[in-house]
């Protein structure tokens, strides 16, 4: 077909590259990897309300995929 591209489905790999390694930069988790916050804390943000930009958009992404049990799809990803 005509005009198709082949562009993979899901979220780019840079995009999961910085999701993976960013870190928590405040409270309680500051400097913890979203991957290791504990799912309550994902719960108690879906509840009050994630923060505005990047990181609220980082956070509601990790709640769903701790939601669905896929953290370990993100953890090899981390840089050591």
């Amino acid at each position: 077909m005509t005009g198709e591209t082949n562009k993979p489905l899901g979220p780019a790999p840079e995009h999961l590259m910085r999701l993976a390694n960013y870190k928590m930069p405040f409270g309680k988790y500051k400097g913890s990897y979203l991957v290791n916050i504990p799912e309550p804390y994902y719960v108690w943000f879906k509840q009050k309300g994630f923060p505005n930009g990047t990181l609220g958009n980082l956070l509601q992404e990790m709640y769903e995929i701790k939601l669905n049990g896929l953290e370990d799809l993100i953890r090899p990803l981390i840089k050591k």
